[in-house]
């Protein structure tokens, strides 16, 4: 009888959205799946999501990558709803609460959503990286890597496909157009 009232609620688990202060979402994670090392709360809870994705930055002439929340200030959680498990994640630190709730019951989000969700996620870790600091003809910029390293110049044109810059730079007192790397250059 036991077993089967198991089978039925983990049957019931379903998606929801707990909203978070904004760069706490790690932190919320790590209360929760602390909370799940508790057998009677992790029946109910089996997984805490932060849908991220990989940027990089150029500092100093090298490519910096880190991991970013894609849904800034949101948590994804399965869970079974029952008893006290709701009053526990809200009441759990840097939780502001569940995103959509009718008669102080959170809704969970449609199986489609989810599936979006979870889409984009892979999609996101299949794709290239993308870049944190991008380019605007006209921007002022220095060379900071290559044969014109220390030279500064404006920005003609972008080609953010190919990540690629014409940059016109003074040489020998003309301007010159260079074609650079987004990794060659920092912003001024």
């Amino acid at each position: 009888m036991l077993e089967e009232q198991q089978v039925s609620e983990s049957s019931n688990m379903k998606w929801y959205v707990i909203r978070a202060i904004s760069g706490k979402e790690n932190k919320v994670r790590e209360y929760i799946e602390a909370e799940m090392k508790n057998p009677d709360f992790a029946q109910y809870v089996s997984q805490v999501l932060i849908p991220t994705e990989k940027v990089y930055q150029v500092r100093n002439g090298r490519k910096v990558t880190k991991e970013r929340s894609s849904m800034p200030g949101y948590v994804l959680i399965e869970a079974n709803l029952i008893g006290e498990i709701p009053h526990i994640l809200r009441n759990t630190p840097n939780v502001i609460g569940f995103l959509q709730e009718k008669n102080n019951r959170p809704i969970p989000i449609r199986p489609s959503e989810m599936n979006r969700i979870l889409g984009t996620m892979d999609e996101r870790q299949a794709m290239d990286e993308e870049i944190l600091t991008p380019y605007y003809v006209g921007d002022s910029i220095r060379v900071v890597f290559g044969p014109f390293t220390g030279f500064s110049g404006v920005i003609e044109d972008v080609n953010p496909d190919k990540r690629k810059l014409k940059v016109m730079v003074m040489i020998f007192g003309r301007k010159s157009p260079l074609e650079l790397s987004f990794t060659q250059v920092e912003k001024e």
